[in-house]
C-alpha cells in the first residue's frame, strides 16, 4: 500500500500577502512543489489548494489552506475528514517568531505557543497532538519610545532580500528532511533540523 503524507503550509491567501513571514509554510510547500514540477489547483470541499506527486513511493500532499491564518482550524479539519486521515499523517508547516531566522524547530506535539494558526487548529482539532515544523522568523522590533514590539507589522511584513538568502537555505533543509519522511526514522529527521543552524558572516 501506497504511504500518504500530507503537508500543510500556513498562510493567508491573496496577493497581498504572497511573500509575507506569516505565509512562510506556504512558500516552502510552493517551493517543494515547484521541484517536482506540479502545480497547486483549488479544491473547494477542503477549503484548500492541492499539489500531489510521488517521491520514492509515497504521495505528498501539499495543501494551501485559503481561510485566513485565523481560520486554518477549518481548512485542516476539512482535509483531515475528506481524506479520513489519521493525525499523525498531517505535518503543519509555520512561521515562529520566538525562533531566530535561521532556525527550525519540528515538533510532535504542544500548545499554539501564541501562534493563531495553531491555535485554530487545536481548537478543532480538539488536541496538540499534531506535528509541526515551525519556521523562525526573528522577533519584531521595539517600537521606538516604547516598551512593546510591533509584532503584527512583523509577521505580515515583507521577507526582506537578506532574509530571503538566509529562508531559501532553510527551505532546501526542510524540503531535503520532508523528502525522507518515508525511509527515514522520524526521530532522525527531528534532530537533523533541530540542529540545523546557518552559518552567519
Amino acid at each position: 500500500m501506497m504511504n500518504e503524507i500530507f503537508l500543510i503550509g500556513l498562510g493567508n491567501p491573496g496577493k497581498k500577502y504572497s511573500n509575507s513571514r506569516h505565509n512562510i509554510g506556504s512558500l516552502l510547500l510552493e517551493n517543494l512543489s515547484k521541484k517536482y514540477n506540479s502545480n497547486f489547483s483549488l479544491k473547494d470541499k477542503i477549503k484548500s489548494s492541492c499539489s500531489e506527486f510521488q517521491i520514492n513511493n509515497s504521495t505528498f500532499r501539499l495543501f494551501l489552506p485559503n481561510t485566513y491564518m485565523n481560520n486554518s482550524g477549518d481548512a485542516v479539519r476539512a482535509i483531515v475528514d475528506w481524506y479520513k486521515i489519521s493525525l499523525d499523517q498531517i505535518y503543519i508547516i509555520v512561521d515562529d517568531k520566538d525562533l531566530p531566522l535561521g532556525k527550525i524547530r519540528f515538533r510532535n506535539k504542544g500548545s499554539s505557543g501564541g501562534h493563531n494558526g495553531l491555535k485554530s487548529i487545536i481548537e478543532q482539532l480538539q488536541t496538540q497532538n499534531f506535528k509541526r515544523i515551525r519556521i523562525g522568523i526573528g522577533s519584531p522590533p521595539l517600537i521606538e519610545g516604547k516598551n512593546n514590539f510591533n509584532t503584527v507589522s512583523h509577521v505580515l511584513g515583507n521577507i526582506s532580500t537578506e532574509e530571503k538568502l538566509i529562508l531559501n537555505k532553510v527551505y532546501t533543509r526542510v524540503i531535503e528532511s520532508l523528502e525522507k519522511l518515508n525511509i527515514k526514522q522520524e526521530d532522525c529527521i527531528i534532530k537533523e533540523l533541530n540542529s540545523f543552524a546557518i552559518e552567519q558572516p
